[in-house]
């Protein structure tokens, strides 16, 4: 099985940052983001992952003062560039949005990533999904879902050319003849569409990978599609064996209309773990997490999630329907959840924010239960592999290296050493020849 790991500075738990053992100035301590790659890559991990939004938090301040999410946090393709010699094996993935970006910049900057570290790079697809990032770019709110998404098919589109806007062996650097690089291998981009216009190439060699991994995390329709089209690696985000089985056919089943095959992806699914040495003990530790979580930030994380005004409600009552909205705009999986549980299991608004955890429930117990879970989502065709998420870090992410990893190996499900130099080997993913390619 793959196995990656989504990084928060001090961990995916929305209270982490109050708890004792976290580093207080971890969202920008380079010593402290050199620790946890490494100590992801003694585990063998295939991808190390930032997430991102261009923006800071601007009204509601005192509940984000209270949940300082991508408040204070280095830029992904700066941190991973960092993290770039202070690894060898791990892949580095991270996030640039489609809708804040131009495709020039992105294909030269996740090109420059994967010539830094020798082929670990990959780009996370993402259209943004917050209005406080439309503001930051000229726009009071975001565009539709849907254009949103035709900007994104058109923009990988881009990259890839830019991306192939060399061959492989274009810089000769040939002294005798005088030749840094042979004219005939460039392939300049000419490309015009309804969102870009572009000609030129780019200024940097093919990446070692050809092209950098290609993740996405769409879970609508028009998201599940632009993945199967142009995506290598999918984040899942299913609560249940059943949904991420269907998720799964689902997403493959789409792929070979588009001239791929099922296997130039892999699906890793969304899993926050806590492990311990007892059961008990990892539900004493994660109650003590979410003992912390502060009443104005449980309600102002399910508003943002719900994309609903939930003020003046009491906490201890249902949220009413009349305060659900029709549709999503933003992450439309962890839309649907919440009004899943708000229906069918008619939780209070207390209940809610406790127990609700971003389309993923955190699997608790010893490094055998937790293994037995993942073997059994990865041998019923649920997924690939893991997107791993821990609560608190480093802590977490240690336990699960130091005693799930073992176990998973003495199963036979995990490698025990590294084979490949790339992220691509890692993955078993085909690296794409050049489409131009001479001789």
């Amino acid at each position: 099985m793959a196995l990656a790991t989504l990084v928060h500075p001090t961990g995916y738990h929305v209270a982490s940052w109050l708890h004792p053992q976290a580093q207080a100035d971890a969202s920008t301590s380079i010593d402290y983001y050199r620790r946890l790659a490494q100590t992801a890559e003694r585990g063998l991990f295939d991808l190390f992952f930032i997430a991102d939004t261009p923006a800071a938090r601007t009204s509601n301040l005192t509940a984000f003062s209270r949940m300082p999410l991508f408040m204070n946090v280095f830029e992904p393709i700066t941190l991973l560039s960092a993290l770039s010699g202070a690894t060898r094996h791990i892949g580095l993935g991270g996030t640039a949005s489609t809708s804040f970006s131009e495709p020039y910049n992105i294909a030269r900057q996740f090109a420059s990533l994967d010539h830094l570290s020798q082929g670990r790079a990959a780009w996370n697809v993402v259209t943004s999904a917050n209005d406080f990032a439309a503001r930051n770019f000229g726009l009071d709110r975001l565009p539709a879902h849907g254009d949103r998404y035709a900007r994104a098919r058109e923009f990988v589109e881009v990259v890839r050319k830019l991306w192939d806007s060399w061959e492989d062996d274009a810089f000769i650097r040939d002294r005798a003849q005088g030749l840094f690089f042979d004219p005939a291998r460039q392939h300049a981009v000419a490309h015009e569409g309804a969102h870009f216009r572009v000609n030129g190439a780019l200024n940097i060699a093919r990446p070692p990978q050809g092209r950098p991994v290609i993740i996405q995390a769409g879970a609508s329709d028009t998201g599940r599609e632009l993945a199967a089209e142009t995506a290598e690696v999918v984040f899942g985000s299913e609560s249940t064996l059943e949904d991420a089985i269907a998720f799964y056919r689902d997403l493959k089943g789409r792929m070979p209309k588009h001239g791929r095959d099922p296997d130039q992806l892999r699906l890793l699914a969304g899993l926050p773990v806590l492990v311990a040495g007892s059961r008990q003990e990892a539900e004493d530790m994660h109650a003590e997490l979410q003992a912390l979580i502060h009443p104005d930030v449980g309600r102002s994380r399910l508003a943002m999630d719900l994309e609903a005004d939930l003020s003046g409600l009491d906490l201890d009552q249902p949220i009413p329907e009349e305060r659900i909205p029709q549709k999503a705009n933003f992450h439309q999986a962890y839309f649907n959840h919440i009004v899943r549980m708000i229906r069918v299991e008619k939780l209070t608004l207390r209940q809610l924010y406790l127990r609700y955890e971003r389309g993923n429930r955190t699997i608790r117990g010893t490094a055998a239960e937790v293994a037995d879970q993942m073997q059994e989502w990865f041998e019923a065709g649920a997924c690939d592999g893991f997107m791993l998420l821990f609560n608190l870090l480093p802590r977490d992410m240690e336990g699960f290296v130091d005693r799930v990893v073992p176990e998973l190996q003495r199963r036979g499900l995990m490698r025990h050493a590294y084979e490949g130099r790339t992220l691509r080997d890692h993955l078993g993913l085909a690296r794409p020849p050049h489409p131009c390619a001479s001789g």
